[in-house]
């Protein structure tokens, strides 16, 4: 699991802008997004809400944010504070957000103007990229594990 945040809104320069988090869950194999959150904070119980809703896993990995800790786990719970070695995944799979979503990129050039959209995309999103986590599990059985190469992208998918 991990967070990262953006902004809704354009507001002028002399004001604050509020952030927005986009909390996530990641399973590894097959590298899909199990469950998601788009909210103003990122609190234990809406962590918790995203923890009962999805699929039931074997070990949680986070990072070293207090919010995880008042949360309870069905599984093992991982607390990574000084390295990324477990949430490796998760923190690729948030450059992917930042990577293909137009929203997440550019503060200057595009951004969401409620929250509802970026819900919405990232629904969208979430959907195109579970069935391309799936293919790509599927085109890679029987072939040599280190091979980067595929015949799709996740853009096929969208």
């Amino acid at each position: 699991m991990d967070e990262l945040y953006w902004f809704v809104e354009r507001k002028a320069k002399t004001k604050t802008r509020d952030n927005v988090y986009i909390m996530t869950m990641i399973s590894p194999e097959p590298r899909q997004i199990q469950a998601f959150c788009v909210a103003r904070d990122k609190c234990a119980w809406r962590i918790q809400e995203i923890v009962d809703n999805a699929p039931k896993a074997e070990k949680y990995c986070t990072d070293g944010y207090l919010g995880y800790i008042d949360v309870v786990y069905p599984g093992k719970h991982i607390r990574n504070v000084r390295n990324k070695n477990d949430t490796f995944t998760v923190e690729g799979v948030n450059a992917d957000l930042r990577h293909y979503i137009p929203i997440l990129r550019r503060r200057s050039r595009c951004f969401p103007r409620k929250l509802e959209t970026l819900r919405a995309v990232l629904e969208v999103f979430a959907d195109a990229y579970n069935r391309f986590g799936a293919a790509k599990a599927k085109y890679r059985l029987g072939r040599d594990p280190n091979s980067r190469e595929l015949p799709f992208s996740v853009l096929d998918f969208l």
